[in-house]
């Protein structure tokens, strides 16, 4: 066998995301908390970037009286868009609170522009250019190392620092906080312990047992690891490790350190008294076959009849099926509204909400620097590097909030009747629509609408909550699967215990209606909405 060495040359075409590109997928499915946390972030890495003032904060005077609810591209009735140039207005934003960036525009390519220059544009070969008071003249690029990449103009001197000035201090007296005076919960572990600290037993048995609750989950069940992984770990024999889990499985909450269900309920009965009752034969010998509500069968199995399985039934949905979640951690989830849809007389407002954002600059100081002469040239690409990076991430924040207000544009001229008179109204709307609508890809559309809120006259609601699919009825009309889901649940909720409505019957009303669909269609819809069945649903009084 023989190797022989070659080169060749190949041509072929990859699709390479730059930086800012990156970046600019990333803020688009990022919600307003996680924006926040970018921005905090970047200001901590890029010296180039700071935060305004409270008091620095303020709207041009051409703004400041703009009466935007008779503009076009801030209403909604003549369905007009937004200006393409996401900076060269302002009638499509919030007035109460300024932008990011508050430029004049940015070009197709993504460069930035405003009135006096190109934010980034490239001198002409052998020359450079300087502003002085907004117009431009040449430089000698002999005697300056211009900063030809970065062009600051007249209109984006109100974006640098205006320089060190002096600021009064207010020092105010360190008083406590409010959380100072709130206490923490208890968890299910320290619940346990502290129990467990109070029983008598010997130190190896209670090391196991303090080894058991630390493996509990948050539902108090042993599910994560089994005894011999416990013991194995710690050293303790088999007869050990279940003295320690009896002694466990007596301490409060009842039922905690099961291994499954049907051991947490037969601990529970036990407590009560009832370990000899039906109900205790029926968990213990029957519990697949009690899930599937099959009771006839089993009262002639056991020589019962059915209203005792009915009672023992009620005695078993009063134990807790989850011992350990009265002491779980709240599972918080922080929503916050990325915009507000108003309604002002006969048109809808979008106002974004920038509340808790940082307003962004670029500092003047680094300006100064790359025009003072005796800066040193790795001084300059740094300072370059970081413009160019904040730069970037101001057109991109700006990208997001232009994309994002174009399809709550879309939604709102969709679903108006849906916000005029509530959830019934609601139209069907697919996210390729929005995405027809407004020439984006599919996949902008769906980054956008995930995880993003909008405060609306309903309530608040998630944007992907707008798109729902549809059928046509015997009108010929489209109707949202989202109202024939709505009218599932009532049917349900109205429904008699004792004889529940089965798929069919749901089926046949909704025909009536003039709404055809399948047994199998409605059995999927319940199933989405976590509805049982007829069967689980029966109820025996």
């Amino acid at each position: 066998m023989s190797f022989k060495q070659s080169l060749n040359v190949n041509l072929s075409q990859r699709l390479v995301l730059t930086p800012q590109l990156r970046q600019r997928i990333e803020m688009l499915q990022m919600t307003k908390l996680e924006l926040s946390d970018l921005v905090t972030q970047q200001m901590a890495e890029n010296p180039v970037l700071e935060e305004l003032a409270p008091e620095e904060i303020s709207i041009p005077a051409d703004l400041a009286n703009a009466d935007y609810t008779e503009t076009p591209s801030a209403t909604l009735n003549g369905a007009a868009d937004v200006p393409e140039n996401p900076l060269s207005s302002y009638e499509s934003f919030d007035f109460s609170e300024p932008s990011f960036v508050q430029a004049d525009s940015f070009s197709e390519n993504g460069d930035y522009s405003s009135g006096a220059g190109e934010m980034v544009a490239a001198a002409p070969t052998g020359e450079a250019m300087e502003f002085d008071g907004g117009e431009a003249r040449e430089a000698d690029s002999s005697t300056r190392d211009s900063f030809s990449e970065i062009d600051f103009g007249s209109t984006f001197e109100e974006y640098l620092d205006p320089g060190y000035r002096t600021r009064e201090v207010e020092v105010g007296n360190d008083k406590p906080g409010f959380e100072m005076f709130l206490s923490a919960g208890t968890n299910l572990s320290e619940h346990l312990n502290a129990q467990l600290r109070t029983t008598i037993t010997t130190p190896e048995i209670q090391e196991a047992a303090e080894a058991i609750i630390g493996n509990l989950n948050d539902d108090g069940f042993l599910v994560d690891a089994t005894l011999e992984e416990i013991g194995q770990i710690g050293g303790w024999s088999p007869e050990t490790m279940d003295q320690a889990l009896k002694i466990v499985q007596q301490l409060d909450p009842t039922g905690v350190a099961a291994r499954n269900l049907q051991e947490c309920l037969l601990i529970q009965l036990n407590y009560l008294g009832y370990g000899d009752r039906l109900a205790a034969t029926l968990i213990r010998d029957h519990f697949h076959r009690l899930q599937h509500h099959k009771w006839p069968e089993l009262a002639k199995e056991l020589g019962a009849t059915v209203e005792q399985i009915a009672q023992e039934m009620k005695l078993i949905r009063q134990l807790e099926p989850k011992p350990g979640r009265k002491y779980a951690p709240p599972s918080t989830h922080y929503v916050e509204p990325e915009v507000y849809i108003e309604k002002f007389d006969d048109d809808y407002i979008i106002r974004f909400n920038d509340d808790g954002l940082p307003q962004l600059r670029i500092s003047r100081k680094y300006r100064q620097m790359l025009d003072n002469k005796e800066t040193s040239k790795e001084a300059r690409d740094y300072i370059k590097d970081k413009v160019r990076s904040a730069v970037d991430l101001l057109k991109n924040i700006e990208h997001r909030k232009q994309t994002i207000y174009k399809v709550c544009e879309r939604i709102v001229e969709r679903q108006r009747d849906f916000l005029d008179k509530g959830v019934e109204h609601i139209k069907p709307m697919m996210l390729k629509d929005i995405s027809e609508d407004i020439g984006m890809h599919l996949s902008t559309i769906s980054r956008v609408v995930n995880g993003k809120y909008a405060h609306t006259p309903q309530g608040v609601i998630e944007l992907r909550r707008f798109f729902t699919e549809g059928m046509t009825n015997d009108d010929g009309e489209e109707v949202s699967t989202r109202i024939i889901k709505l009218k599932i649940k009532k049917m349900i909720e109205a429904e008699d215990p004792r004889s529940p409505l089965t798929d069919d019957q749901i089926a046949d009303i909704l025909a009536k209606e003039g709404q055809k669909l399948s047994r199998r269609t409605i059995a999927k819809y319940r199933d989405q909405m976590k509805i049982a069945g007829s069967r689980e649903r029966r109820q025996v009084v």
